[in-house]
């Protein structure tokens, strides 16, 4: 198993460097840079000419090597990660990157991973529940709710959400993850529950779409297995329909879902980054959203390369599940 996971990690290192030239072109390829962000704005905020404003954002440029060629940037970029751990510093936020991604990354993955928790047990046990009682109003139900879960945009229901909080219910608090009063303070009980109250909408509508994915897969997969020769046979030999189920159906049923894993991740953190964006939570979504405004190119080209990373970080953790679950992986692998 080590020796797999070594190669998998090696073989990651080529997409990595692929996707951070890919990336940092893309981001670069749009005309204009943060420069020329602060020369809009000495302009009309400070009222400079457009010769002083520009002067000074060429001097800007200068000093912080956004006159270079692309190319000179990018391997400016990726020398001072290989080598010293830096990231660059984001003009915006003016602070390096890495205070950046350290402020911001750790409650998007937090959000993600309780996400992933939510839909993969409430969906996985709907869909047990439906394949078990096909055609009941039960199966009916669940596969209405996971296709609406599939097919309403999050961004929708996350406005649909801020629309009721705000103008329905009056909620003012929208925006932060804690009320005035808990922002600095240890935490308790009574933090956790103003935590809850906050994140509620962003964890409910994240999960629902993993939750619709997981639910209908699981589904259609355990329907195909309960009619299977091995299942008949365990059935014949007097086995109760729960033991057959969770017993010889599940664990098969299985399999598809444990390779989503490889894909989860990003989409649970795309999920948290698109309803933090409308609910403005200081997680990686606005920051994302805000650098590419400005032209802050080390902050979203730092934040993509950590969600690339984080698909193949999935993909060899699903591997790794799959190389346990399944013995004939671990034969056809080589994995012992």
């Amino acid at each position: 198993m080590l020796r797999f996971l070594l190669v998998r990690i090696a073989s990651a290192i080529p997409v990595l460097v692929i996707l951070s030239v890919v990336t940092f072109a893309i981001i670069q390829a749009p005309p204009g840079d943060y420069a020329d962000f602060i020369r809009s704005q000495l302009m009309n905020q400070g009222g400079a000419s457009f010769a002083q404003a520009d002067e000074q954002a060429q001097i800007y440029r200068r000093e912080h090597g956004l006159d270079k060629p692309l190319v000179v940037q990018y391997f400016n970029w990726i020398g001072g990660i290989v080598t010293k751990g830096d990231f660059g510093y984001s003009m915006f936020y003016n602070k390096p990157v890495s205070d950046v991604v350290s402020e911001r990354l750790p409650r998007t993955l937090a959000l993600a991973l309780v996400c992933h928790l939510f839909a993969s047990v409430l969906g996985i046990g709907f869909g047990i529940w439906a394949a078990t009682r096909q055609y009941s109003w039960i199966d009916s139900l669940l596969s209405g709710i996971s296709f609406l879960g599939m097919t309403v945009p999050r961004f929708l229901m996350a406005l649909i959400i801020v629309y009721i909080l705000v103008f329905q219910l009056n909620v003012s608090e929208i925006g932060s993850f804690y009320s005035p009063q808990y922002g600095g303070a240890p935490w308790s009980w009574a933090k956790f529950v103003d935590l809850v109250k906050h994140v509620w909408p962003v964890v409910a509508i994240a999960t629902f779409g993993g939750l619709a994915y997981n639910m209908r897969v699981m589904r259609g997969n355990l329907l195909d297995t309960l009619n299977a020769q091995y299942v008949e046979t365990a059935r014949a030999k007097g086995l109760s329909g729960g033991a057959v189920v969770m017993r010889h159906a599940v664990p098969n049923a299985l399999h598809p879902l444990v390779m989503y894993q490889g894909v989860v991740l990003p989409y649970m953190l795309t999920g948290e980054i698109e309803t933090a964006i409308i609910f403005a939570l200081p997680t990686v979504g606005p920051a994302i959203v805000g650098s590419m405004a400005v032209g802050d190119v080390y902050v979203t080209a730092t934040f993509m390369m950590v969600l690339s990373a984080t698909l193949i970080v999935g993909n060899i953790i699903a591997d790794m599940l799959l190389a346990l679950l399944d013995p004939r992986v671990r034969q056809q692998g080589g994995i012992h």
